[in-house]
Formats: structure tokens, C-alpha cells, sequence
């Protein structure tokens, strides 16, 4: 069962990107996934690696995360808010923005 947690559609990300108060763009795909298919500009942490990891992501800027298909985002956009992060999950993942 998915999380619930904020989620914003990938029309809303790619409007927000250009914003000026741009989200931190969160990719938890795994390594071989990155290598096949990324956006520019990502913090690539495998979901595996968030728990050991959550340090490297900045504090102070909102953070969408990203996967193949929004669920490991899901789970993802969970765990940071819980660490005190203001997250958001990307519905759709990387097939909705790939369909925009």
C-alpha cells in the first residue's frame, strides 16, 4: 500500500523547475536506471541508500522526488517528511514526464 503523502502531477513539476523558487529534484532510481534515462540537474540517491544518505539532500528548498513510476518516490516522499523535509512525490514518475 502507497503512502499518503503531497504529490504534484509532471505538468507541475516541469512549471515549478522554471520557477524561481525551484524545487531540489530527487531522482531514488537505481543506478542502472539513471544510466538509461535522467533529467539534468537531479541528486540521485537509490531508494536503498535514502536512510544512509538523507544528509547529502539540502534543508531549506522543497524537495520532489522522483522514480520509474511514483511508487518508490512514494515511499520515499514519506520517509523525508518524516526527517523534517517539505517533499512532494512526482505522480506518474519518470514515465509521466517522459509523456509530457
Amino acid at each position: 500500500m502507497l503512502p499518503q503523502v503531497p504529490t504534484i502531477t509532471a505538468a507541475q513539476l516541469a512549471e515549478a523547475l522554471e520557477s524561481e523558487h525551484a524545487p531540489l529534484l530527487l531522482d531514488v532510481r537505481e543506478d542502472m536506471e539513471i544510466a538509461a534515462d535522467s533529467l539534468p540537474d537531479i541528486l540521485h540517491i537509490p531508494l536503498g541508500e535514502l536512510q544512509l544518505r538523507v544528509s547529502e539532500i539540502p534543508t531549506g528548498q522543497p524537495v520532489a522526488v522522483i522514480c520509474r513510476s511514483g511508487v518508490r518516490s512514494a515511499h520515499a516522499t514519506a520517509y523525508l517528511i518524516t526527517e523534517g523535509y517539505e517533499a512532494v512525490n512526482v505522480e506518474g514518475g519518470m514515465l509521466a514526464i517522459r509523456n509530457l
